[in-house]
């Protein structure tokens, strides 16, 4: 009798046991599922962050951005210069590149032409623009080609050079085409590298922006990249020295809506690069 109570007692024990263990098994299934649907929604949130949706389009964006009442195109050139040739280098330029400009032969303007002061170091960066859009570039570079003076300056520039590159772009229909200007100033050329599929969305955002950093007459020009690196949008601005830049580009905190434009236009981005430049004597821009 005792034995039987005993085996009933030692029974119901472990049937109790095993009750307990399911259900605690059950709560941490349960716990398990409600840790990873918090993790997946934390992932999308943050994600939803950095990945942004672009509207599909019918149509380029190079035709959507750019200004239709005119079809300039623009070459930005990047020539790394040997740091002992800078001087000569700058000199060269200033006796071959404005007889260019000058010249109604060829249907192209020099925007400007710069030193960099901060970011890369003897660096000169040039700016054309082609009125006439392709045909212009392509009939330009055939005249160039008979041109003794222009032949000779790049042989010589050859020499001075250790790397170079340059970029075909348009401008954004939003900006102002660029001017000459009076000086002294320094100017700021800021880079952009997009994530491809974001042009569109950047255009947007700063279609609206531009309104809030023309008071000073700080925007100079607005590119956006179509041969070289691609997705690359170039921003140009004009002060008067580092300190001016510095006030003016903090008074656009406080602007409504700028911080907004900043928040959203970031995400965008995969790398972006500042170059303080100050302009050659030879330079439309100064």
């Amino acid at each position: 009798m005792a034995a039987r109570v005993l085996q009933k007692c030692a029974n119901g024990l472990n049937q109790a046991k095993n009750k307990a263990r399911t259900k605690g098994q059950v709560v941490d299934v349960i716990r398990a599922l409600s840790a990873t649907s918090n993790r997946q929604r934390e992932d999308s949130w943050f994600k939803s962050l950095f990945v942004r949706k672009v509207d599909p389009r019918k149509d380029a964006h190079s035709n959507l951005l750019a200004k239709k009442e005119d079809n300039n195109l623009y070459k930005i050139q990047f020539h790394n210069v040997k740091p002992e040739c800078l001087e000569a280098y700058n000199k060269l330029c200033e006796e071959v590149l404005p007889s260019i400009h000058a010249d109604k032969y060829y249907p192209c303007e020099l925007v400007g032409t710069w030193n960099t002061w901060y970011g890369e170091q003897d660096q000169a960066v040039h700016l054309w623009r082609y009125r006439g859009g392709y045909p212009a570039l392509t009939e330009v570079m055939n005249k160039l080609k008979n041109n003794k003076e222009f032949m000779e300056y790049r042989q010589e520039r050859g020499k001075m050079l250790l790397s170079r590159r340059n970029q075909l772009l348009l401008e954004f229909s939003f900006w102002n085409e660029p001017q000459p200007r009076e000086g002294p100033n320094i100017y700021e050329l800021r880079s952009y590298q997009l994530r491809p599929g974001t042009m569109i969305e950047w255009g947007n955002y700063w279609a609206r922006a531009i309104g809030y950093r023309q008071h000073n007459q700080e925007a100079v020009g607005g590119f956006f990249s179509q041969i070289g690196n691609l997705y690359m949008v170039h921003h140009l601005w004009a002060y008067k020295d580092l300190q001016t830049r510095e006030n003016t580009r903090n008074a656009a905190w406080h602007k409504e809506g700028w911080d907004e434009v900043v928040y959203y236009t970031v995400p965008l981005i995969q790398h972006m690069d500042s170059r303080i430049m100050i302009p050659m004597k030879a330079s439309p821009m100064q």
